[in-house]
């Protein structure tokens, strides 16, 4: 594949009603999220997976809970295993610091990954699994935008079977 994978991650994930944002540093986050949020009209708050708890997120005005979300939970911030550009598609995997229900039960997921983790095809993105971990977590989930169904007369509807919104920050250069 040719030219910026980030570019052409946020292409795709634009093509499939996420929306996208770019930070320099991790340490910039909490406030891309917290604009957004409020930009959008959106609770700040909810929970947020372990792996990214450190990051300063009251300091943003947010009030996100570590751990795997609740019923109720408005929004869940997760970080992404790695991305690929071909689709737009997030690849998260679950385990005790990355609860898949961050990404599943809260209305808004803000997805959190880094440009030098972002590869050209799914098949780049198994072959990273593989050579880093050697064998599969619990779960893979693949996430490509917001859930939507058009299972009733052929609408689409959001937030069907997940999240009504995907939020992506794509953090650093490649």
């Amino acid at each position: 594949m040719e030219g910026d994978l980030v570019e052409r991650f946020r292409n795709q994930a634009e093509a499939m009603q996420a929306s996208t944002d770019r930070v320099a540093s991790e340490a910039e986050v909490p406030a891309a999220v917290a604009a957004y949020l409020a930009r959008n009209g959106l609770p700040a708050r909810g929970c947020v997976a372990p792996q990214l708890a450190a990051l300063d997120w009251a300091g943003a005005g947010l009030a996100l809970r570590s751990g795997a979300a609740s019923p109720g939970d408005p929004v869940g911030v997760t970080g992404a295993y790695a991305a690929i550009a071909e689709t737009g598609t997030l690849v998260l995997l679950s385990g005790p610091d990355t609860p898949a229900s961050a990404s599943l039960l809260p209305e808004t997921h803000v997805a959190v990954v880094r440009a030098d983790r972002i590869v050209a095809h799914m098949e780049d993105a198994w072959a990273l699994l593989r050579s880093e971990r050697g064998e599969l977590p619990r779960a893979v989930n693949l996430v490509s935008g917001p859930s939507r169904t058009a299972d009733i007369d052929q609408q689409i509807v959001f937030g069907a079977h997940g999240p009504y919104r995907v939020h992506i920050i794509v953090v650093g250069d490649t």
